[in-house]
Parts: structure tokens; sequence; C-alpha cells
């Protein structure tokens, strides 16, 4: 099982090294943007860490203290999306066994009404819009469990379906694109720009959708596989690079941000993380 110091050095580990990659759309150490800066962003990996593993905890408090910890010290949303899919992930891991996602199904079958009543508040506190447009407004306090209301909101929000399908797209896909590109000697920042290019190109991006529409999604969804499948066959990282910044430039000039593939990234590099700690007796932070 991870000592408590190691599921925290994951968490800060995976939120830096997305800011590292250089994410199309996103923030990050190439670019900033949508007025949001990559320090930012490690400033709020650094201030959540703590209440998202925070030991023996319920998901929902992590959840609730880590968006007020954000909220105070950078006064917007950068990491709803991140907190809501790591603090189960961090709880999961201090389950005691080693399948990672097995836990993580029991950590999110024992979610109860507190959880629901803290989940919301945190969601209304970051206030991204979206899942409030829902029957179940998180705006109101929850009048069915967090499964249920995440549930409704699953066939729009990808970070709501992993909590309806035991985070399948993450230990499914966005794992298996992680360890492919490693397999295929990707180093640094390579496997993080796979992962979050496998989310894109695999589904409409949630936060995307809300903003500009389905029909935007799915074309930024269209352009993202090309994108990839030329990244795969270019070897020169400056190649690579300027191919990867010209959609960057392209879709912040449209005001278009993945966030949720972003999201998805981060939550996939910290599964990686925990994974490598549970099946290893040391892992450096």
């Amino acid at each position: 099982m991870p000592k408590p110091a190691e599921i925290d050095a994951a968490y800060r580990h995976a939120c830096r090294m997305e800011i590292e990659a250089l994410k199309p759309g996103n923030v990050h150490r190439f670019a900033d943007g949508h007025r949001m800066s990559a320090q930012q962003f490690l400033d709020s990996a650094d201030v959540s860490a703590a209440a998202v593993c925070h030991s023996g905890w319920p998901v929902g408090r992590r959840i609730l203290h880590a968006i007020r910890a954000t909220r105070e010290t950078v006064g917007t949303n950068t990491n709803l999306g991140i907190v809501l899919l790591c603090a189960p992930i961090a709880k999961a891991a201090e389950g005691g066994g080693d399948d990672l996602q097995k836990e993580l199904a029991t950590v999110l079958g024992a979610m109860d009404d507190g959880d629901a009543q803290d989940v919301f508040r945190a969601i209304a506190l970051a206030n991204p819009g979206g899942l409030g447009d829902a029957e179940n407004d998180v705006a109101e306090p929850p009048r069915v469990p967090l499964l249920v209301a995440m549930r409704e909101a699953a066939d729009r929000d990808l970070i709501a379906r992993q909590y309806v399908n035991d985070f399948a797209d993450i230990f499914s896909g966005g794992l298996a694109a992680y360890r492919t590109a490693e397999d295929s000697g990707e180093t640094s920042m390579w496997p993080t720009v796979f992962t979050y290019l496998h989310f894109l190109s695999r589904f409409p991006d949630s936060h995307v959708a809300r903003k500009h529409g389905i029909g935007t999604a799915e074309e930024i969804r269209l352009e993202a596989a090309s994108v990839a499948g030329q990244l795969g066959e270019i070897t020169a990282e400056p190649e690579r690079l300027q191919l990867l910044a010209d959609f960057d430039r392209r879709l912040k000039a449209e005001n278009i941000n993945p966030g949720t593939s972003a999201d998805l990234t981060v939550a996939t590099v910290f599964a990686e993380r925990l994974n490598f700690v549970l099946h290893n007796s040391q892992v450096s932070a």
C-alpha cells in the first residue's frame, strides 16, 4: 500500500507532468492561455494536494477542501476536474489491495449523502458551468445520491462518466495510451502528450462542447486524431513541437480549451504513478 507521502508525491507529479507537456489548446509551460498561467496550475496542485491526499478523509471532504484551498490561492477554477478525478483515486490507493481500479470501484460505491453534499458544494464554489444544468442542480442541496446525479450528467460530461464506469476510460484507454508511448521509447513529456491526444481524439471534449457546442467539439476531436497520427510519424523533436504549437495557437485563437482532456490526462498519470508504487517496493518522489 502506498504511504501517504507517496500518494501526495504522485499527485503533485501528475499535475506537474501535465503542465510540462505541450497540450494543444490547454495551459502548459510552453504557453499560457485563457487568462490563466502555468504557474497558477502549479500553485493549485501545491495547495490542493494536502486535501486530495488527506489520509482517512472521505472523498467529498477531500474535494471540497481542495477546491476551497485553490479558490483562496488562485481565485479561479483551475482544477475542479482534476480534483474530482484524483480524490477518489487517492482514497483508493489507501485501500491496501494491489488492484487500484478494483479499490476505486469500492470507494465509489461507498460514497454517501455527506460526500454528495460536499461535492455539490465544491462544484458550486468552482462555478464551472455544465453540471448545474442538470435536473439535480449543483447550486441546490443534493436530492439524489451522488452517483445518480453523475449518471444523469454522464452522457455530456466525461468526468461524471468516470464515476459511473469505475474510471474505465482512464484505466483502459488512458493507461494504454501512456504505456504504449513508453513502450515505443517515448520519454520526458511525450507519454503525457500522447495520453492527452488519446482523450482529445477519442471523445468530443466536454468543456469544449459546453462552451462551443458539440459540433465544434467533434471538429476538434477529428483534428486531434489527425495531429496524433502525424506526430507518431515524426521523429525530430523540433518538428513535433512545431506541429503541436501550430495546433495550440489555432485553438487558443478561437478560445477553445479542451480542459476535460487535460483533467483526464492528470488522472491517468496519477494512476500510472500509483500503480508503479503499488508494484515496486521503492519509488522516488
